[in-house]
């Protein structure tokens, strides 16, 4: 049987249009590894048509990821700000070349 994360109003739509769908709660531990495959799988959806509105969805999962982690916003955004500042950011668009396979 496959199963997948959906948005928690996806069962009611369902229902709405006179289906029955199969679902079950999924536990706090099971919950963030679910998460993590949703953002690995909108990401996969982003990465093959560009669609910005796979980018809600994964800002979607990452902020539910976050909330279930008790994660600290403003520690979150700190740790953003530091990277930025010591690594910067991706607005350039360097690419990094290997030439492994050149002999």
């Amino acid at each position: 049987m496959d199963e997948k994360l959906v948005r928690d109003k996806i069962p009611d739509i369902i229902r709405e249009r006179g289906d029955n769908p199969k679902v079950r709660i999924a536990g706090p531990d099971e919950l963030d590894v679910l998460l993590r495959e949703k953002i690995v799988e909108e990401a996969k959806e982003f990465l093959f048509n560009g669609d910005t509105e796979e980018l809600v969805d994964i800002q979607e999962a990452i902020d539910a990821l976050l909330k279930l982690r008790k994660a600290d916003p403003a520690l979150i955004e700190l740790q953003r700000h530091s990277k930025l500042l010591a690594r910067g950011g991706f607005t350039i668009g360097y690419v990094l070349r290997t030439d492994e396979d050149e002999d």
